[in-house]
């Protein structure tokens, strides 16, 4: 693991800031903020509308009286020096703005060059490979460490595998396997970050080829991430479906970073499905909106059908949920492990969020920098804390 290259500068004025503090999960991440940052946390709220950011801290006011004097930071994402200013002016820097592809990597570039802690939101594997191309080496020598992927996309996924694997042996090659369940429903931004990057499948590819060629190889280890097959799963009683996201890219990159994956770790993603139909009916509306995102005319069809920085209501957030169940393998031992919560997408993707950049601000994490995943990160500092916050992390069984 990297060293995490020690600073010599000043004192900056915040720990944290959140950017895109008026979009949909940006609001929420907030609120979250507004009633858990501990006492004495500098934070502060960050976007291109002065008004709107006023009107939101008019909100956080009715929940905490003292947020009535919380910093706005006026920058936009395609405006260079402001965003260098922004970076500069604090520890760790949280954004919600995307898709990342179009407004992420100005900042990105701003952390990696100021010595930053940077999360973001992001499940998109384009964005992720191209930072670390441009911005990897760079984050290392300043000490910055860049985290993507802090919501749903890809923490339980990540920290999930990361807990199967401390309960099996260590020393041996390793399987994991996670299956997804979920009631919740999806934003226009979610949608819009989604839609973007399935209709750059070329793009992606080609990000994905030249990340290849300047990543380290590993030696005498193995670390993999394959999409699998459809299959019916007797450890869950459910149809699995390959889940073509993220997540197992990013665990498979912390598998590589931590010895403690073994000497050759493989982990497989999947849907869970109970029944049959729904399982056919769900890939074949996936296969539909691949081929939908494709041409430009239907895919802003259906941006403008859930325009972003809208989403589902507090009733409806408040009946969601998520389970991610995990099958562990090695050494003669089966581990049966399960990361749940309530909805995904927007409640407990904004507790992860703000939760990642606390932990970044706070806690004593491994000395590490450049593009690192939440486990190689932040690892049992964060598990512990999204424990806490209410996020179920736990053996289900073990044989």
């Amino acid at each position: 693991m990297n060293a995490r290259v020690p600073q010599d500068r000043p004192e900056r004025p915040y720990d944290v800031v959140l950017f895109g503090a008026t979009g949909f999960v940006g609001a929420l991440t907030a609120e979250y903020l507004a009633t858990h940052a501990p006492a004495g946390c500098r934070w502060a709220l960050a976007g291109r509308d002065l008004a709107k950011l006023e009107r939101l801290r008019e909100r956080l006011a009715a929940i905490d009286p003292t947020c009535a004097g919380v910093p706005l930071l006026r920058a936009d994402a395609a405006d260079a020096g402001a965003l260098r200013e922004l970076a500069a002016s604090t520890r760790v820097l949280a954004t919600t703005v995307g898709p990342y592809v179009w407004y992420g990597a100005e900042l990105v570039a701003a952390c990696a060059r100021a010595g930053t802690d940077y999360v973001d939101l992001t499940g998109e594997p384009e964005f992720v490979d191209r930072m670390y191309v441009e911005h990897d080496a760079r984050a290392r020598e300043t000490g910055a460490r860049l985290v993507h992927a802090c919501g749903f996309d890809s923490i339980p996924a990540d920290l999930g595998a990361y807990f199967t694997v401390r309960q099996l042996p260590e020393g041996v090659p390793l399987t994991v396997d996670g299956f997804v369940r979920s009631n919740a429903l999806f934003s226009g931004g979610t949608l819009a970050s989604a839609l973007t990057a399935l209709s750059r499948g070329p793009q992606t590819l080609a990000a994905a080829r030249e990340r290849r060629l300047h990543e380290p190889r590993l030696l005498g280890r193995r670390a993999r991430g394959p999409a699998g097959a459809p299959r019916f799963s007797r450890e869950t009683g459910t149809w699995a479906m390959p889940l073509p996201t993220l997540d197992p890219r990013i665990v498979a990159r912390s598998a590589a970073a931590l010895e403690r994956y073994g000497p050759d770790f493989r982990y497989r993603h999947y849907a869970s499905v109970k029944h049959l139909p729904v399982a056919v009916g769900g890939t074949a509306a996936l296969g539909a909106t691949v081929a939908l995102a494709q041409v430009p005319q239907a895919r802003q069809w259906l941006m403008n059908r859930w325009e972003p920085g809208l989403g589902p209501d507090a009733e409806r957030r408040a009946r969601s949920w998520f389970s991610l169940r995990f099958v562990g393998e090695g050494g003669g031992r089966r581990v049966f492990t399960e990361v749940s919560g309530g909805d995904p997408g927007y409640g407990e993707t904004a507790k992860m969020l703000a939760e990642s950049a606390l932990c970044l601000a706070y806690d004593a994490l491994p000395e590490a920098a450049g593009q690192l995943t939440t486990a190689v990160a932040m690892g049992d500092a964060l598990v512990a804390r999204l424990q806490k916050a209410g996020i179920t992390f736990r053996v289900a069984d073990a044989r």
